[in-house]
């Protein structure tokens, strides 16, 4: 699989994209990738505790799944950042973070439009 190829492709779906990655099964993030010129809001200890806390709730409601079904996405909206996560390949999760006020439904569509032809 061409993570990086795969990302590249996540941040050229709009210009309000700030960064793409990919979680593998156990929750490490195996590929990421920030917008030239776009800094992260978090430092590196807070963005690991960040992919943990979005791995650990995947994880967390993959526990309810035989009631409710399998999670198609997740979006979270902050004051300063939309975090959006997608399952992928069965055991990965594509990440996106986008500015706040960007169409993340429209982002959500291309993303997963995409992800089709790494699937």
């Amino acid at each position: 699989m061409d993570y990086s190829k795969l990302c590249q492709k996540g941040l050229e779906i709009d210009p309000q994209i700030r960064f793409a990655g990919i979680l593998d099964k156990d929750g490490c993030l195996v590929f990421g990738i920030h917008k030239d010129g776009v800094k992260s809001l978090l430092d590196d200890d807070e963005v690991k505790m960040s992919i943990h806390y979005t791995f650990q709730r995947w994880e967390n409601l993959k526990n309810l799944e035989y009631k409710i079904g399998k999670e198609k996405t997740s979006v979270n909206e902050y004051d300063k950042v939309t975090l959006i996560s997608i399952p992928f390949n069965k055991n990965e999760l594509f990440l996106v973070s986008s500015e706040p006020k960007s169409d993340y439904n429209d982002i959500l569509t291309k993303t997963k439009s995409i992800m089709e032809d790494f699937s």
